[in-house]
């Protein structure tokens, strides 16, 4: 369990040493100083969840220190302590943002409600904060295939842990979405998830973008950055495409996965970390770390608990479901239906580009469809022309002939592939091998041509 925080600023010992022991007795954990400037510094440093502040003190007076540390982080509550306080100076506090106003000499008893109510505001606008995050009817795992079923219990044994994950499978499969479901169902749930794409950002801006920076630091750092490490403290931080970063970004990542400590850009003050970590990768690293490309100490670290999704062909099974769920989520006000012989062409495509691709094909033709029925377009409409037949090509004056064309060239061309072997091509493209040889006898195709066995 992680203490609540508390800083206590306020030049009498008394008070110091009183509202210390008192709080310490009821859990939290308690910083104090004496004046302002060091009660900034500890700001920094300590990083406090709530800070007591005195109204008079030497120096710097509260309403002072309040505007110095709300530039520091407008979201840390303060509440104002005075013993001879006016209603003036109490609105004045109010204004410049603190949470509430103390009159002394305190009264425990309401010190402790009025944290209570500061600590539970705090929770509701992290948890309001998360819900804008979310985007309504965020994606699922979708499928009833074996691959997915041990998927999604592998998930469910990992995700209370703070276990580190690895995630693995090609492009389009759903990595983001595994760690997201991961995180949704962790201890950490209500805090934030923070993703990085690993290979999006510029050797030169690395540690800004990780570690954050001070105003000032550089040219153009015209105010303060909190970094992606800083922001998952206490959440979870995705590092996607891990595979992709660079030597610098793996040096710099791995010291402070190792630490657990960072220091922003300019900054001087360490900040401990509290996070889950979880990656995504669609490279093997172990081929990596050999071709020198990926740190052998960088992937063990990250490698706690392996998980692997499954490519969409190894899970044409769950192809309709998919089809239904995306037809639901793209269609609108309006119930778009998808014909037995467009939904049989779907699960025999190889979907290259995975789940990503199908949805993205899915979207494209409920946008071109004007009726009830999915408006058929080309699958490999994206595509450079190649060998491969567009189903939508103008010779043929059907759907059904277009399917039938785009079946054979393709039922052809994962013969060649597995020397002709009637089973092994069957296996290949996820369907029975008494109904591919139904196929094959009805398209004409001639499997000695292929070289080909049964």
């Amino acid at each position: 369990m992680v203490l609540r925080k508390v800083l206590i600023i306020d030049d009498e010992e008394n008070i110091l040493d009183s509202l210390k022991g008192v709080l310490e007795d009821e859990g939290f954990q308690v910083e104090i100083a004496k004046s302002g400037t060091p009660g900034i510094q500890k700001v920094r440093k300590f990083a406090p969840d709530i800070v007591l502040l005195d109204i008079w003190m030497p120096g710097d007076d509260g309403l002072h220190v309040l505007e110095k540390i709300k530039g520091i982080n407008p979201d840390l509550p303060v509440i104002m302590m005075s013993g001879h306080g006016t209603v003036e100076t109490a609105v004045k506090a109010i204004k410049l943002g603190a949470f509430d106003f103390l009159e002394k000499p305190i009264h425990f008893d309401k010190l402790l409600v009025m944290l209570e109510h500061a600590f539970e505001l705090e929770s509701l606008k992290k948890e309001n904060k998360i819900l804008r995050d979310t985007i309504e009817g965020e994606e699922q795992l979708i499928g009833k295939s074996a691959g997915m079923v041990h998927l999604r219990e592998l998930i469910s044994l990992t995700a209370p842990s703070n276990g580190w994950v690895m995630i693995r499978g090609e492009n389009g499969t759903g990595k983001e979405l595994v760690a997201k479901t991961l995180h949704r169902e962790s201890l950490r749930a209500k805090e934030r998830f923070v993703a990085v794409n690993c290979a999006a950002i510029p050797d030169e801006l690395i540690e800004s973008e990780l570690f954050g920076h001070e105003k000032g630091s550089f040219t153009g750092a015209h105010e303060r950055k909190i970094g992606k490490f800083e922001l998952a403290n206490g959440g979870t931080l995705f590092l996607d495409e891990v595979g992709d970063m660079g030597h610098k970004m793996q040096a710099k990542i791995l010291r402070a996965l190792e630490e657990c400590v960072i220091q922003r850009v300019g900054g001087q003050d360490s900040i401990e970390l509290d996070l889950r970590v979880v990656c995504a990768t669609n490279k093997d690293l172990k081929k990596e770390i050999k071709l020198g490309n990926f740190r052998e100490d960088l992937f063990y670290r990250l490698n706690v608990i392996p998980l692997t999704v499954p490519s969409l062909r190894e899970r044409r099974e769950d192809i309709p479901l998919l089809v239904r769920y995306f037809l639901e989520s793209f269609s609108g006000n309006r119930k778009i239906d998808i014909s037995s012989t467009a939904l049989e062409a779907l699960q025999t495509y190889p979907w290259p580009g995975n789940v990503r691709e199908l949805k993205n094909w899915i979207e494209r033709a409920c946008i071109l469809s004007s009726g009830n029925d999915l408006q058929w377009i080309g699958l490999d409409c994206d595509e450079p022309a190649s060998e491969s037949p567009d189903l939508a090509s103008p010779q043929e004056k059907s759907l059904r002939e277009a399917r039938a064309n785009f079946e054979k060239q393709f039922i052809l061309k994962v013969l060649a592939e597995n020397g002709g072997n009637v089973s092994k091509t069957a296996q290949h493209i996820g369907v029975e091998r008494s109904h591919l040889h139904k196929k094959i006898k009805a398209y004409g195709i001639d499997i000695s041509d292929q070289g080909g066995t049964v």
